[in-house]
């Protein structure tokens, strides 16, 4: 009987373990705005060679009314030019793409950084699909995107934010 009791405590125990493990679910994805400039077809450029290519990534998120529910956008601009004296643009692709998670058992100061770190890394195989397709597409090479460093990313943005506020706490 002693044994009953304990293994229904030990499951009792598990079930709290369980009940107190960070859970992330993604609700929906979306495509809020994209945009493909493509430059060399409208002017005539002719690119040879390996383009120059640049890729600034921004990220943004917000509660929802709903309780336990945020919104996470990440935005993409994908600039590519000529490698010449005086580069000239090849294409341009704008990308906000989001995503809407259900997130429980995350301590306060724990979810900023989980918001900006792990939600972004669970879109980015999405995000990195549309830029192939997009540019594949637009009669070039498919861009597959590097892997982005979110907790580099991340760590940055706090750095930043920390030296605009430096300046105005010493003034």
């Amino acid at each position: 009987m002693s044994d009953a009791t304990a293994n229904g405590d030990a499951t009792e125990g598990a079930a709290e373990a369980a009940a107190q493990l960070p859970k992330m679910q993604i609700l929906g994805q979306f495509i809020r705005d994209l945009s493909f400039e493509n430059a060399a077809v409208q002017n005539a450029v002719v690119a040879q060679g390996q383009p120059d290519i640049q890729v600034q990534v921004a990220l943004d998120a917000r509660k929802r009314s709903t309780e336990n529910q945020y919104d996470i956008i990440m935005k993409l601009k994908v600039d590519s030019k000529t490698k010449e004296d005086e580069p000239k643009s090849i294409f341009l692709i704008e990308l906000e793409y989001g995503g809407v998670f259900h997130i429980e058992n995350i301590a306060e100061q724990q979810l900023h950084p989980f918001l900006m770190i792990e939600c972004p890394r669970m879109l980015f195989p999405f995000v990195r699909r549309i830029i192939s397709d997009v540019t594949r597409d637009g009669g070039y090479p498919p861009l597959n995107l590097d892997q982005i460093d979110f907790v580099a990313l991340y760590r940055q943005q706090l750095a930043a934010r920390q030296a605009q506020q430096a300046p105005a706490g010493t003034a």
